[in-house]
């Protein structure tokens, strides 16, 4: 019994950090004329640079955005503090 409540409880702590919300830094731009911009976006998949730029880039693309660079990943912790700089690409694409 106390074998099966440790790994319900393990089972649990696994499916709840799968479940964790991911988001992504990014950088990208327009040609014609040059525009650049930075956003912020939730990532639904893999939460990973790899996982981000797989993710984005035909989200970008289909507003005619290159993606340029994935800055990095973070979870809800390090989401408020991007908002400004993100401005109006804030949880955009």
């Amino acid at each position: 019994m106390k074998r099966t409540t440790l790994l319900t409880l393990a089972l649990m702590a696994v499916s709840a950090s799968a479940q964790a919300a991911c988001y992504a830094d990014y950088k990208a731009k327009r040609d014609d004329p040059l525009r650049l911009h930075y956003g912020v976006a939730e990532v639904m998949g893999a939460c990973s640079p790899q996982g981000a730029l797989a993710e984005l880039t035909p989200r970008l693309a289909a507003d005619d955005w290159q993606l340029l660079s994935i800055e990095g990943v973070f979870d809800d912790a390090g989401l408020e503090e991007r908002q400004n700089s993100a401005g109006e690409y804030y949880l955009r694409y």
